[in-house]
């Protein structure tokens, strides 16, 4: 099932005709074009749809040679989107190919991204034979192209889908290895002041479409349903919103297995042990300690928030300790991590895979606890191992 969308990186010195590429490439004008140098001065998100990989994101960079003052702002601005991407284009033109390149091409080799080499301009300068060589050596494709004449953009098209990873579009099960065909799920949903008027929000959506994929039975219903529900049926597993574990775990027989939607994706997304081993530390927060809570879109706080208001008053109930909170939304960049204690994560559904790991990357790098939202409210209502029992099965 196709369902990510895939981040692609364009980098490159100034004037080498990225942002020509991606108009290119989608067949129409969607990028700002200028033969001024630096016309694309930050990363600007272009998305178009490409056969063979499904819907994808190109992220067009300011360019990587600009020395000047503001340039170096640029260029980290550029840094940052390597920590987004799932793949990437490096462009040259007329032959030129130095230090910067080398460097750059490193850091996409050290973000472990994969990516081809486009001599662009190929109507004005051909790829030279010694370049050509030089290149090999990075053992990556090599594709030569003229947004001119579209030379060589359907070969550009083509190795770009055979080096885009399928984990990058494709969503593998959610339950494929938890539930067995005809089995009834019961998801337990919350319309609540923070559900959104008129849908669901995307995790539930996700796990109903799962449960149908796997030919399970999805049965969806209000907390204040449930009661009556158990009465007369004994679903295979029930799967709540993490924010009623309380109410939930004592109505629920132990015998039916119980779990979160944040729980859920937190285990698709990765970094799934480092949450198991990093929860128990909320037992250990001593006053004052500072707490970095990550959020994976942006979106507008009310005080039923469960990452802004919620968690961090059940953290206090629980611990009895003076703490104290810090948010950053969407992909943000990350602050001086060596100022916090420990780390919670969302269910990361507005994000891909990679750009999860690459942010909990820093965190667990710096040996920092990191849990996420439904596994800190399951420890701290006193149910974790319970909810996460089904996992270790």
């Amino acid at each position: 099932m196709k369902t990510k969308r895939v981040f692609i990186g364009i980098f490159g010195r100034r004037n080498q005709g990225k942002s020509s590429l991606i108009n290119a490439i989608a067949g129409q004008d969607i990028a700002i074009v200028s033969d001024i140098a630096g016309t694309t001065t930050d990363p600007v998100k272009k998305s178009i749809e490409i056969f063979g990989i499904g819907p994808v994101v190109f992220v067009d960079t300011a360019g990587i040679d600009d020395v000047s003052e503001i340039g170096e702002k640029r260029i980290k601005k550029t840094e940052e989107v390597l920590k987004i991407i799932d793949v990437a284009i490096f462009v040259i033109s007329e032959n030129i190919f130095g230090e910067v390149e080398k460097k750059w091409m490193e850091n996409l080799h050290s973000h472990e991204i994969p990516y081809l080499i486009v001599h662009n301009k190929a109507d004005k300068e051909k790829l030279s034979e010694t370049l050509k060589n030089q290149l090999k050596t990075y053992g990556v494709p090599i594709v030569e192209c003229s947004t001119v004449n579209r030379v060589g953009i359907e070969q550009l098209i083509d190795s770009l889908v055979k080096i885009t990873p399928p984990t990058a579009y494709i969503n593998k099960s959610y339950l494929e290895d938890l539930i067995s065909k005809g089995d009834t799920i019961a998801l337990v949903m919350p319309q609540d002041d923070e559900a959104p008027e008129g849908r669901l929000i995307l995790p539930q959506v996700q796990l109903i479409r799962d449960v149908l994929d796997n030919h399970a039975i999805a049965v969806c219903l209000q907390p204040e349903e449930l009661e009556d529900y158990l009465k007369t049926q004994s679903p295979n597993l029930v799967v709540v919103d993490s924010q009623i574990f309380a109410y939930v775990s004592k109505i629920l027989p132990t015998s039916i297995p119980l779990t979160s939607f944040s729980i859920i994706l937190a285990r698709t997304k990765g970094n799934f042990q480092d949450y198991l081993k990093g929860t128990p530390f909320i037992s250990k927060l001593k006053d004052g300690d500072k707490i970095l809570m990550l959020e994976s879109c942006t979106h507008v706080s009310s005080c039923e928030d469960i990452g802004r208001h919620k968690i961090p008053k059940m953290l206090r109930d629980f611990t009895k300790k003076q703490l104290h909170f810090e948010w950053v939304s969407s992909l943000s960049p990350l602050p001086d991590l060596d100022e916090y204690a420990f780390v919670i994560q969302c269910g990361g559904c507005m994000v891909t895979q990679r750009q999860l790991y690459n942010r909990l990357k820093q965190v667990i790098e710096k040996q920092i606890p990191v849990s996420n939202y439904g596994m800190a409210i399951a420890y701290v209502t006193g149910i974790f191992e319970r909810v996460t029992e089904i996992f270790n099965q």
